[in-house]
């Protein structure tokens, strides 16, 4: 039997205008030269620059002049080079010069796909039998950067989505630098990465810190270590993979002003310098019943990439951790909503094509891992993998899951687990739930649909899914339509 899929008349489309003010830097020389020809205007020239440039994006960015201050601060350390005190420059021109190292980033102009759906953590002013969601997603740029955005929406009662206003201020968040590590955590993680202790003896590193330690000091250790062992130039970049690792800890902030829609999780760290992808967002519940929201996503700088974790509880500070262990080393990996028998659980991928499932008793350290799938029907002989976190049904684990077959169609399925011991699959589709209609096939990867995370309301199965990773809609499902089907297979 064929499930009922009802595809929803909306759609999630990239546009250009929603920009962020970025820093841009254009290599130490240029910029010297640019601080001193603005140092050299005459106050009236400065002045008529700078209101021009406020006048012409004031109405673009949230307190653009906060903005210029911060990107001239980031350039201030060049003022040496002309022998200038920093206390000398007048205010108007600090903020000029911070105009000349700013940039504006449309941060979806390419694409806005990949979403994933969550209940929103306030649920006030809205009618019987609906509920307020957070719709996460993958936003694309310029040279293929990714970010993380998010809408925010009202399911009624029939699972028609109305979309709430969508403010126009972007801004990125402040990163703070305050993490903690601890020192075999990171340790454990540097000997995934590559064999530093080889190369690097780890009494000269790490050894001179305590047990727990913090970035700066990190930061000064590696300065010393660096003078004290003085590496030929070839092997400097190990140094810089320290500071790669230590530096994917960090904390978000958000103003308290800002709309949902207006917060950009754009990347900070040098490890996802190339993009945050594909984040499967997923509402947590503890032992005590609390719940906290939590995202794993990949962060990829070019040429590695690193599973990471994503947690708050507001929306407003978000802070991100690296996953460590011998099997947080591939794309995909999606939380439980739950701990199951006291331990964490993640379904994973590490090889590339079969679905995994692992356990740990610390959500950010994956060491082992079992294989839960592999592909069998004609339509993911290429591979599968999940399409966001599972969840808990009366009849077990739902999981929606993607296959890749002939011509790299991606097309989304679904399969069922036991309550107790997800490791049983009860069933699993035969057929997709999902296949690329004539409208969906088309975008910037033809044939694909493919969704973050799902959710249950109303007795239906709400999935959020991208077109061909140009844009997103949504589809529901009858819940126990889909689940009698698969207990029947």
């Amino acid at each position: 039997m064929q499930v009922s899929v009802n595809r929803k008349n909306i759609t999630f489309v990239p546009d250009a205008g929603r920009v962020i003010a970025r820093f841009l830097f254009t290599g130490e020389e240029r910029a010297v030269n640019t601080i001193r020809f603005v140092l050299n205007m005459s106050e009236e020239e400065a002045s008529f620059s700078l209101k021009q440039t406020l006048r012409d994006f004031s109405m673009r960015h949230r307190n653009i002049s906060r903005i210029f201050e911060k990107h001239f601060n980031n350039v201030a350390h060049l003022l040496s080079r002309l022998d200038i005190n920093i206390d000398e420059v007048d205010y108007q021109k600090k903020i000029l010069i911070g105009s000349y190292f700013t940039m504006e980033y449309s941060i979806e102009a390419a694409a806005f796909f990949n979403p994933s759906m969550v209940e929103h953590p306030d649920q006030t002013e809205i009618g019987p039998g609906s509920k307020r969601v957070i719709i996460s997603f993958r936003a694309t740029g310029e040279g293929h950067i990714s970010s993380i955005v998010f809408r925010t929406g009202v399911l009624d009662k029939n699972n028609d989505l109305t979309i709430e206003p969508i403010g126009n201020l972007l801004e990125e968040a402040e990163h703070i630098w305050r993490h903690t590590y601890n020192k075999k955590l990171f340790a454990d993680k540097l000997e995934e990465m590559q064999e530093l202790h080889s190369i690097i003896p780890y009494e000269l590193v790490l050894d001179k810190l305590n047990e727990n330690f913090t970035y700066g000091e990190l930061r000064k250790c590696i300065e010393e270590s660096r003078k004290a062992i003085h590496l030929a130039s070839d092997k400097e970049y190990l140094f810089n993979q320290i500071k790669w690792l230590a530096s994917s800890h960090y904390e978000l902030q958000f103003s308290l002003d800002t709309n949902i829609s207006e917060r950009v999780i754009f990347p900070v760290s040098v490890n996802e310098k190339n993009g945050i992808e594909d984040a499967r967002f997923v509402k947590f519940t503890d032992e005590n019943n609390n719940t906290k929201f939590y995202a794993t996503y990949t962060a990829y700088d070019g040429i590695t990439i690193m599973p990471k974790l994503l947690e708050t509880n507001d929306f407003y500070h978000f802070k991100i951790s690296p996953l460590h262990g011998e099997i947080a080393s591939n794309k995909g990996m999606a939380l439980f909503p739950r701990k199951i028998n006291g331990k964490y659980a993640m379904l994973c991928r590490i090889d590339g094509f079969n679905n995994y499932i692992a356990f740990s008793d610390n959500i950010t350290v994956w060491r082992e891992a079992k294989i839960l799938q592999q592909p069998k029907h004609s339509w993911e002989l290429i591979q599968i993998g999940n399409c966001g976190s599972p969840i808990e049904t009366e009849e077990g684990w739902l999981i929606i899951m993607h296959g890749v077959g002939p011509m790299r169609e991606y097309v989304l399925g679904a399969a069922l687990f036991d309550l107790e011991n997800p490791e049983i699959e009860i069933g699993r589709s035969k057929t997709p739930l999902l296949i690329p209609n004539v409208e969906e096939r088309e975008g910037y990867v033809p044939n694909v649909v493919y969704s973050c995370g799902s959710m249950v309301h109303n007795n239906d199965l709400i999935i959020p899914y991208a077109m061909s990773d140009y844009s997103s809609t949504y589809a529901s499902v009858p819940l126990k339509e889909l689940l009698d089907e698969l207990k029947s297979i």
